[in-house]
């Protein structure tokens, strides 16, 4: 028996040339370079994307909040690093937090993942029963209410109440937030080719069929809930890393949009779509089109029209609004990244132009 398949090894091909890649930016780019930040943030939107995909795109649960499992996750993490000889200086208004101690960056980050789990799991009983709209409205109630509840003074001790939390583990290497998020999204990609995930696509399909099947609809649907959640939780603890500050002003609803596009943008029920939408969308917004908010003058001395603070967002808005008006399925649609396939139907088309030259000749 084959242990790997031609696709799996044109996939693993791909993978390594990534890296390969990553590799290179990281020891031969400048360090002031835009590939680090922007890098930084597609891995963690990559895997909040392919997280909240789990979730909507192949079990077909409209939820709406991620921000607030991305807070959860962020806040855990980062009390949970930083360094006991500093947690003076970070929490000076209310005398010291109630954790006097520092984990690992892997133990903290999985803690992170669990605490948004734990959550996911107790508003999951009530609010599973919802469908629908009425689910994304709940769920986006919930993040509001998690907001609102970590910038509480009672809460002090552990949040740090309205005031940011800093000084806590931030590493800047692009190669850890890849592996993170190879590591989190590869366990998504097993879970989704699993029968829980056959499972999650016949609730998705259509529940009445699922059930007359066997599947437990509420316990298949709390298990995508709240794995969608931890992994949620791992990459707000991404974000801490980025921004090396956590606030709850970062993670609004506006957040979870962001997500949410991105997911449309890739194609719901795509996980490679995800991955390309996300490094097309944060690689624009925040460098590629960057441009366009600058004041241009010309040789003549005259200002080029339109281009000026807030134009960038202009000229984003209208070319998502062409991706989805030409992809109606986004990117990729459901499917995924097929290297050996794609290498195939080249080769097959070379074949058939070869035999038409011959039959012409």
């Amino acid at each position: 028996m084959k242990i790997l398949t031609k696709k799996s090894m044109c996939n693993l091909a791909l993978v390594i040339v990534l890296l390969i890649v990553l590799v290179c930016i990281e020891l031969f780019a400048p360090a002031t370079s835009m590939w680090f930040s922007v890098l930084r943030k597609v891995f963690t939107f990559s895997l909040a994307a392919v997280s909240m995909n789990l979730l909507n795109g192949f079990t077909g649960l409209f939820s709406l909040g991620q921000a607030g499992f991305m807070l959860l996750g962020a806040y855990t993490y980062a009390v949970l690093t930083i360094p006991t000889d500093l947690r003076h200086t970070v929490f000076r208004n209310y005398g010291d937090s109630i954790f006097n101690f520092q984990l690992p960056l892997v133990i903290a980050l999985i803690c992170a993942g669990i605490v948004a789990a734990f959550f996911a799991y107790l508003i999951g009983l009530p609010v599973l029963r919802l469908k629908s709209d009425y689910l994304a409205i709940a769920t986006l109630g919930f993040a509001e209410i998690a907001r609102g509840l970590v910038q509480l003074q009672q809460f002090g001790p552990v949040t740090n109440g309205p005031d940011p939390i800093n000084n806590f583990t931030a590493p800047k290497n692009i190669l850890v937030y890849a592996a993170i998020a190879g590591v989190c999204i590869l366990i998504i990609i097993m879970l989704i080719d699993s029968t829980y995930g056959r499972a999650f696509k016949a609730i998705r399909d259509d529940e009445i069929a699922a059930e007359a099947m066997g599947i437990n609809l509420a316990h298949h649907k709390r298990l995508s809930f709240v794995t969608s959640s931890f992994f949620c939780g791992i990459a707000g603890a991404m974000l801490a890393m980025c921004n090396t500050s956590v606030s709850s002003v970062s993670f609004t609803s506006s957040m979870t949009y962001q997500i949410l596009l991105v997911v449309v943008i890739g194609g719901i029920g795509s996980v490679s779509g995800s991955l390309i939408a996300a490094f097309i969308y944060y690689a624009s917004s925040e460098w590629w089109l960057k441009f366009l908010d600058l004041e241009t003058f010309t040789a003549a001395g005259t200002k080029i029209p339109l281009l000026g603070p807030g134009f960038r967002m202009v000229v984003f808005s209208v070319l998502i609004m062409i991706i989805v008006l030409f992809f109606r399925s986004g990117i990729m649609g459901t499917r995924e990244i097929d290297v050996y396939g794609f290498f195939c139907k080249l080769a097959g088309k070379g074949k058939a132009k070869k035999a038409q030259e011959g039959g012409a000749n």
